[in-house]
């Protein structure tokens, strides 16, 4: 059994987006590749989980206008 990785954001910390996020498929009401959160864009971690198989922390981030998202860790800094 591999050790998970402690995740670098906590719940509750403040973290902006590096990229521009888009639907990956997991947003049923938006298009397919359509922009849900901008770079720069400051969000609050509501919960963070860990992809068991490939032991990569997720982070789910409440951005600005209450448009939930899951991020990688590549994908976010702290605000």
């Amino acid at each position: 059994m591999k050790d998970l990785r402690e995740p670098k954001f906590q719940w509750g910390q403040q973290v902006r987006s590096l990229i521009d996020l888009r639907n990956d498929g997991s947003f049923p009401d938006a298009g397919d590749d359509e922009l849900l959160v901008q770079t720069g864009t400051v969000g609050e971690v509501v919960q963070t989980g860990m992809h068991q198989e490939s032991n990569t922390p997720v982070y789910i981030v409440e951005f600005a206008g209450g448009k939930v998202v899951g991020c990688l860790e590549a994908e976010l800094e702290t605000a």
